[in-house]
C-alpha cells in the first residue's frame, strides 16, 4: 500500500523546501519527475510507486518549488529553478544509479538532471517528454496581444483544453527556457533510453521523441508511438504500457 502519510521534506541552502515520498530498495533507484503545473499525487507516479514496491526497486517522488507541497508560488518559477531542484533531490534523496522518469516538462527536467550528474544515471524514460517547450511550442503560438502583453506586464495566461484554470506564463520563463535548451547540440548521455509518445499528443508533436533520439549520444535509444493516444498517457492501457517498458528497461541496467 502507498504511503498516504504527509511527505518529507528537503530544505534547500536558500531556505525553500521540496516536498518528497521515497522508499528504500535496490539498485538501481526509480525517481520521477512530474511535468508542468503537475505534482507528485498524480496517476503516474502512483503507478510507478506501487510497481516499484512490488518489484523492489528505491523509489523517488517529489514536487518542483512551486508546485504541489513544495514551498514557493508557481508563476515564481524557472525551468533552471526546477532542474536545480530535481539535481538537489538526486543528490540528497537517492544512493546509487538511478533510472529517472520524466513525464512532459519532467522529460526536459530529466535531461538537465541527468546531463548535471551523469554519473549518477542508469537509464531514462521519457513519457511525452517536452524539451525546450518554452522555445520551440510556446513562444511561436504567442499572438501579438500575448507578446504585447508578456512585455508590458511580463506576464500572461495560457488557456488550456482540459478545462483546468488558465496557466499563468512570465518572460523570466521563456527568458531562462532559452539558456536551457537541450536539443540543439548532441546530448552526451551513452545509457538506455526509453521515449513513449501518442501521435495524437496536441500539446507536444510525437516527432520531437525522434529528436530526442536523434540528440542523445547513446545507441540505445528506443521510441514507442502510440497512434491514438494524447499528451497526458494515463489511461488503464497506457500505465500498463509504461510499467512493461520500466520493467524491461530496469532488467537491461540490472544486468
Amino acid at each position: 500500500m502507498l504511503n498516504d502519510a504527509s511527505p518529507t521534506t528537503l530544505t534547500r541552502t536558500d531556505g525553500s523546501t521540496i516536498a518528497y515520498h521515497r522508499h528504500s530498495g535496490k539498485s538501481p533507484g526509480v525517481v520521477f519527475m512530474t511535468g508542468f503545473k503537475s505534482d507528485m499525487t498524480g496517476g503516474k507516479a502512483l503507478a510507478l510507486e506501487s510497481f516499484c514496491r512490488r518489484r523492489g526497486n528505491a523509489f523517488l517522488r517529489f514536487d518542483y518549488t512551486g508546485h504541489g507541497q513544495s514551498s514557493g508560488a508557481f508563476i515564481d518559477g524557472t525551468i533552471g529553478q526546477w532542474a536545480d531542484d530535481a539535481v538537489a533531490a538526486l543528490d540528497n534523496l537517492t544512493d546509487g544509479p538511478q533510472v529517472l522518469v520524466g513525464s512532459s516538462m519532467g522529460g526536459w527536467i530529466m535531461l538537465l538532471a541527468a546531463m548535471a550528474r551523469p554519473s549518477r544515471i542508469a537509464g531514462l524514460l521519457g513519457i511525452a517528454a517536452a524539451p525546450d517547450f518554452t522555445e520551440d511550442l510556446i513562444r511561436p503560438a504567442l499572438l501579438p496581444a500575448d507578446r504585447e502583453q508578456l512585455e508590458s506586464q511580463g506576464t500572461f495566461y495560457l488557456q488550456n483544453s482540459y478545462g483546468e484554470e488558465p496557466t499563468p506564463l512570465t518572460r523570466a520563463l521563456l527568458e531562462d527556457g532559452s539558456n536551457h535548451l537541450v536539443l540543439r547540440n548532441p546530448i552526451a548521455l551513452d545509457v538506455p533510453v526509453r521515449l513513449i509518445h501518442g501521435q495524437k499528443d496536441d500539446d507536444v508533436p510525437w516527432r520531437t521523441a525522434v529528436t530526442i533520439a536523434d540528440r542523445i549520444t547513446s545507441d540505445d535509444v528506443e521510441i514507442t508511438l502510440v497512434k491514438n493516444a494524447g499528451h497526458r498517457l494515463s489511461e488503464d492501457a497506457d500505465i500498463v504500457r509504461l510499467l512493461t517498458i520500466l520493467d524491461d528497461l530496469l532488467d537491461t541496467v540490472e544486468d
